[in-house]
C-alpha cells in the first residue's frame, strides 16, 4: 500500500491552536489535547528521520506511561523496520503524507511485543512531511482503554493531519519561536506581506479566534474600523473567510521555505 498525499484543509477553528503554539514551550500539551477532542488520539509522538539512516524521538504525549521508553528504542533501532519505512523513504517533494495502517501482525515478533503488547497500543495512524533531508514522522496511537480509532475519527484524523504535521515540522524545525512562525508569516511572505501593518493586526487576531469586537477592544479602534480592514485585507488576498484565511497559512506552512 503506498501512501497518499492529503490536500484536504481543515476549518481554521479546528487546528489553529497547534499554529499558534508553534514555538512556544507548551506546543506538546496544546497539540495532544486538539487531538483528543478532534479525533480521540490517545498518544502522539514525533520522529525525526534522516536519508543517512538517523532517528531522534522529538516529542512524546499522551497516555501512554511507558512511550519515552518506546520513543528511544523505536529511534535506537526499530526504526529499521517500521512497515513505513518503505513508504516514507519512497516519498518525494514537500507534501504532507498520510501512511498506510498495517495490522500489528504486520510487524515482526519483537517489534509487536514491545510496541504493541507491552505498551497496550491497540491502534496506529501516522502522517509525514519531509524538509530537505529530515522526514518529521507523527504518530497517532489509541491504547486498549479506548479501543481502534473509529471510521469517523480516522476520517477527522485525515483531514487534520496535513496541518498537524506542517505545525509539528515547523516547530522543531530549526527550533523555530512564535516570532518566527506567524507573525514571520505575515511580515516576510507573500500575499500576507502585502497587507498593511494593520491588516496583518487584524487578520492575525482573526486566525486566533478573537470576534470583530474583541479585535476593536484590543486594538483600541472602532468596530468599522476593524470591519474596513478585514474587507480590505480579504479583497487584497481574493478570499472571503476565515476558513480561506488559514488556508493560505497552512499553505505556507508546508512549503519548505516557509519552514526556513
Amino acid at each position: 500500500m503506498r501512501s497518499q498525499t492529503m490536500p484536504t484543509n481543515p476549518s481554521a477553528g479546528d487546528v489553529t491552536p497547534a499554529v499558534l503554539a508553534i514555538g512556544r514551550s507548551d506546543f506538546p500539551e496544546v497539540l495532544i489535547d486538539l487531538l483528543r477532542r478532534q479525533a480521540g488520539v490517545g498518544h502522539c509522538m514525533v520522529f525525526a528521520l534522516s536519508r543517512a539512516g538517523a532517528a531522534h524521538c522529538l516529542l512524546d504525549a499522551g497516555n501512554i506511561p511507558i512511550g519515552g521508553d518506546l520513543g528511544a528504542a523505536y529511534a535506537g533501532q526499530f526504526h529499521e523496520s517500521d512497515p513505513n519505512r518503505d513508504a516514507l523513504f519512497e516519498t518525494e517533494g514537500d507534501a504532507p503524507i498520510m501512511l498506510p495502517a498495517f495490522a500489528p501482525r504486520m510487524y515482526g515478533a519483537r517489534y509487536r511485543k514491545i510496541f504493541f503488547q507491552d505498551s497496550g497500543i491497540v491502534d496506529k495512524c501516522a502522517t509525514a512531511i519531509w524538509v530537505d533531508d529530515t522526514c518529521f514522522y507523527v504518530n497517532f496511537y489509541r491504547i486498549a482503554a479506548q479501543g481502534r480509532f473509529g471510521a469517523a475519527q480516522r476520517e477527522r484524523l485525515e483531514a487534520i493531519a496535513p496541518a498537524i504535521v506542517a505545525s509539528v515540522a515547523r516547530h522543531f524545525h530549526e527550533g523555530a519561536t512564535p516570532d518566527q512562525s506567524l507573525a514571520a508569516l505575515f511580515a516576510t511572505r507573500a500575499p500576507l506581506s502585502a497587507l498593511t501593518p494593520r491588516e496583518q493586526e487584524v487578520c492575525r487576531h482573526i486566525l486566533s479566534g478573537f470576534s470583530s469586537e474583541a479585535i476593536s477592544q484590543g486594538l483600541g479602534i472602532s468596530l468599522h474600523s476593524t470591519l474596513t480592514y478585514r474587507k480590505r485585507a480579504y479583497e487584497r488576498l481574493g478570499i472571503s473567510s476565515q476558513n480561506e484565511l488559514f488556508a493560505i497559512v497552512l499553505r505556507l506552512l508546508w512549503g519548505p521555505r516557509g519552514l526556513n
